[in-house]
């Protein structure tokens, strides 16, 4: 949960890639992670994508796999002070969140919360970027995971 903490806001009036030097801020952390788990080939380029290799564990000739990611950022507002919050083993129940009673993820507004009960279920406190219940829904599933205990790789991939 510390990398949804990271201030990656963008500028949608910038004309350089990335739009902020904030969005790297992220990348760095990963590069430094990456590093400190043994990959010697992790790095940070000037656009903000993260490259890593995997030395191969075979003598037979194979190709090079490369791992390659980007980070997802907003313009709406800060990432700043942003507090997630993990609702583990989630029990159906309607999820207030704790800085903003006035935020409600209900399940009768969203009925798809009934199909995790028992996930744990990660969401912000109310009062940033991550609080809209939409984001929980779609953005949770597919960046963070609603982590599915025995999930099989194949739905943590794609939050199905």
């Amino acid at each position: 949960m510390q990398y949804v903490q990271v201030d990656t806001q963008s500028d949608p009036q910038s004309n350089t890639h990335p739009s902020t030097d904030k969005q790297k801020n992220l990348g760095k952390i990963l590069v430094k992670e990456l590093h400190e788990i043994g990959l010697r080939h992790a790095e940070l380029d000037t656009y903000g994508y993260v490259y890593a290799t995997i030395p191969s564990n075979t003598n037979k000739k194979v190709p090079v796999i490369c791992f390659c990611s980007h980070v997802d950022t907003a313009p709406d507002c800060t990432g700043t002070n942003v507090k997630p919050i993990l609702h583990e083993n989630y029990s159906g129940a309607d999820i207030v969140l704790p800085d903003d009673n006035s935020q409600v993820i209900s399940t009768k507004e969203h009925p798809y919360l009934q199909q995790r009960i028992g996930d744990d279920i990660i969401t912000a406190s109310g009062t940033t970027l991550l609080r809209l219940p939409l984001y929980v829904l779609w953005k949770i599933p597919l960046y963070f995971g609603l982590a599915r205990r025995g999930a099989p790789r194949e739905w943590l991939r794609t939050g199905r």
